[in-house]
């Protein structure tokens, strides 16, 4: 059974969404080589911030801008505890991840959660100015080509070079003169900005911010970075943020697909980690084929030359 088109409409919209989370874990997992447990807190405190703003009538755009800052705040405290303290960088992601949980709650008001159905959104906006069918998506096809261009000409410098260079050689980097704890504070910021961001995002499009909304959302930004990356390839830098962010589409298109076939939402998290350990194995699959293809160049060329 294949899901109705508004199904699939609505995964795409709320893949744009998570496409932002993607390109977040993104930066920490695969530039800085960081597990960067923060995630879990930051979406929700860009969540809290976007949805305080809204409900009090504030202007949407400014609260998904204060939603990006709340993140990097987050992120910028797991950078500090590791990098000033150093805590281990898992270990420092967990701490931040917990102490948000309350900070959260007090941005919040106390409540657990904040309904934003009579309140201006982004997204009513652009239904305002497009087919609402339609409206959500290209809103987030915008907001992701634009974020996409951005981090593309960023890493693109000779700063994003350095900060590049930072998770592939450490020590070269120290080697050069330059401050590595700079750079992941830096990173850190970055990655949990575009989180707080998505999060932001999120709450305007469902119209509410719970508390316990960032369960499993690291799982959900790994699961799409990896998903994108054995699908469509990481030849190229921009191929690389391509795919993670088409990469979250797909995650999303399956988790829908697997609840039109009769699963219970309760289900959704083992479907998540079955998606990531299938994504995983056919990652090394990919790579044992690669080293066997290049194997077998090597050694009919040797044949050849005798």
């Amino acid at each position: 059974m294949i899901m109705t088109f508004a199904a699939f409409l609505g995964s795409l919209e709320l893949g744009m969404i998570y496409a932002v989370l993607a390109l977040g874990v993104f930066i920490s997992f695969r530039t800085l080589n960081m597990p960067d447990l923060t995630v879990d807190g930051s979406i929700v405190t860009g969540m809290a911030i976007s949805a305080v703003i809204c409900s009090g009538g504030g202007n949407p755009f400014l609260a998904l801008i204060g939603a990006a800052l709340g993140g990097s705040a987050a992120g910028l405290v797991t950078g500090l505890l590791h990098t000033k303290l150093k805590i281990q960088a898992i270990l420092a992601g967990i701490l931040v991840m917990l102490a948000t949980y309350s900070v959260n709650l007090r941005i919040m008001g106390k409540t657990p959660n904040i309904p934003l159905t009579k309140s201006t959104t982004v997204y009513k906006l652009a239904d305002q100015m497009m087919p609402p069918k339609y409206a959500g998506i290209v809103l987030g096809l915008v907001i992701l080509i634009i974020i996409i261009a951005l981090l593309y000409m960023f890493l693109e410098t000779r700063l994003g070079f350095v900060f590049r260079a930072t998770g592939d050689n450490e020590d070269m980097v120290k080697a050069c003169g330059v401050s590595c704890d700079n750079m992941k504070l830096l990173g850190l910021a970055l990655s949990n900005g575009l989180v707080g961001l998505a999060g932001g995002l999120l709450a305007q499009n469902q119209a509410f911010a719970d508390i316990n909304s960032g369960t499993g959302m690291m799982v959900i930004g790994l699961a799409s970075v990896i998903l994108g990356e054995v699908i469509f390839g990481t030849k190229t830098l921009m191929r690389r943020l391509v795919a993670a962010s088409l990469g979250a589409v797909l995650y999303r298109i399956l988790l829908a697909q697997a609840l039109y076939v009769g699963m219970e939402s309760t289900d959704m998290k083992l479907v998540s980690a079955i998606i990531v350990v299938i994504a995983l194995t056919l990652g090394l699959l990919g790579e044992k084929s690669s080293k066997l293809t290049k194997f077998s160049a090597k050694f009919i060329k040797r044949r050849v030359q005798r």
